[in-house]
């Protein structure tokens, strides 16, 4: 059976993990919306949502 996705409070990469493996703090299962970043460094998006690593980041986090 599949984990349910879960975003971090701190940095909005989502996992499956209670914690989040980057910033170890603890995420939420009740997060809206997502956006594939591929090149954080050239990417507008990135830059306003603070995003360093490639991922895959929640929009928005309960």
């Amino acid at each position: 059976m599949a984990k349910k996705e879960k975003a971090c409070k701190h940095c909005r990469m989502i996992t499956s993990e209670d914690t989040c493996i980057y910033c170890n703090v603890n995420t939420s299962e009740e997060w809206f919306g997502f956006v594939y970043i591929v090149n954080p460094e050239k990417s507008e998006i990135a830059q306003k949502l603070g995003v360093k690593i490639n991922g895959r980041y929640a929009l928005r986090i309960r």
